[in-house]
């Protein structure tokens, strides 16, 4: 049984140092401003909890793909103003990851006030495929909410979007500290439970995204429990040419077409491809749309986004559905001329969601995709901060940040 935030909350925090480590990974513009603040709304109910319950709060996080040293460019200062301003009080920046800055700024901490740790990947020894090494930099961030008193801190795991790696801030950490799930790592995992175990159905599942090997182990373990798997987004034109189509200069693993082979003729009457697609001569905003048959893809073009016959046909498979899940776009949603095929796709869910589905988004595009598009977050039932987490999860891998937590 895992302990969680509201076990901690009851046994007390007033005064205590607690370690949370969020998912704050949020995608910035070339001018550094944060263009999609989701996970950083989603980790303020954890935090808000314990600052107000007098914790000495201190934040971990990472932001992109630093190479192990600091770099200005993946700084968490923009965060730390967005998080201060979601909840409404100062959050600190530390200019290093377990430095004199960090320590100094810890020890200064009084009860209610909320640290954040400079990016975690500064640091390589985060990453590290050596144990010793990631034990190491757990100890440091360990070190940072010891009390006066040598006493423990408390470690509280809430960034879900990372809990699929084995990582000092996330799993090391935890075996040094009482540990506890944060609100949103908690209901993340109940949601996943309910889509791998107590599933209503029929049970739909809609995948999109570019690579087929990105979603291989979720289609082969899923196809066996769901009804209906409908694929759209650039993996579905290796499908396509695993049919004998022609794809046009579309996006294609060619390596995986006989793998495409094999689960059309083993799951042919549960997975769904386009029937029709958008397409352009080029990977362009502007590019000129073109709707075409799925097996009548000119040889000098590449399929953009599904067209409006495989949404009214996806839709329909969809309407009836009691469970969805939904991970990756139909097509380049970013350019609004190849957007129609994410947007019908996803309003044939909240569709669905309104007449009592239960309808989960599995995060990363496809939770951009529903702010991007402006549609109604409130219109499904739950909206996942970790894309690669939910779909190793789906797979029925173990999650190393979960495990470590039991």
């Amino acid at each position: 049984m895992v302990a969680t935030l509201s076990d901690l909350l009851k046994e007390g925090v007033e005064g205590r140092g607690v370690l949370v480590r969020s998912d704050l990974n949020v995608p910035l513009d070339d001018s550094g401003t944060i263009t999609d603040p989701g996970r950083i709304i989603a980790s303020v109910p954890t935090l808000k909890a314990l600052a107000e319950a007098g914790a000495k709060v201190v934040v971990t996080a990472h932001l992109g793909r630093p190479k192990g040293e600091p770099d200005p460019k993946f700084s968490l200062a923009p965060v730390a103003a967005a998080l201060g301003e979601k909840l409404g009080r100062h959050v600190q920046l530390a200019g290093d990851v377990v430095g004199t800055d960090a320590l100094a700024r810890a020890e200064g901490l009084t009860d209610g006030d909320v640290l954040l740790l400079e990016n975690i990947r500064f640091d390589p020894r985060e990453t590290s495929k050596d144990d010793a090494e990631r034990l190491g930099l757990a100890k440091a961030l360990a070190g940072l909410v010891e009390g006066a008193d040598g006493s423990p801190g408390a470690f509280v795991s809430d960034g879900f979007g990372v809990v699929h790696r084995k990582q000092a801030s996330v799993y090391d950490v935890a075996t040094l500290l009482p540990h506890y799930a944060g609100t949103l790592v908690a209901t993340e995992v109940t949601v996943l439970q309910q889509l791998t175990s107590s599933t209503e159905r029929p049970y739909a599942v809609v995948l999109g995204g570019s690579k087929v090997s990105d979603k291989l182990a979720v289609i082969e373990n899923l196809a066996t429990k769901a009804d209906s798997i409908v694929i759209g987004g650039g993996m579905c034109f290796t499908f396509l040419a695993a049919q004998g189509l022609s794809v046009g200069s579309s996006l294609c693993q060619e390596e995986m077409i006989d793998t495409c082979k094999k689960l059309l003729e083993t799951y042919g009457d549960v997975i769904h491809l386009p029937v029709d697609i958008v397409a352009a001569e080029k990977f362009a905003a502007d590019a000129a749309a073109e709707t075409v048959a799925a097996d009548r893809i000119p040889d000098d073009k590449m399929g953009l986004d599904i067209g409006p016959e495989s949404v009214k046909r996806f839709t329909a498979l969809l309407s009836n559905a009691k469970t969805i899940f939904w991970n990756g776009p139909m097509g380049v949603f970013e350019f609004p001329a190849f957007a129609a095929g994410t947007k019908g796709v996803a309003e044939a869910i909240i569709g669905a969601t309104e007449k009592g589905a239960f309808s989960v988004v599995g995060g990363g595009d496809s939770a951009a995709a529903v702010r991007l598009l402006g549609l109604p977050e409130d219109g499904f039932s739950h909206i996942s901060t970790g894309g690669g987490a939910s779909l190793e999860y789906l797979e029925g891998k173990t999650l190393p940040g979960i495990d470590v937590l039991d």
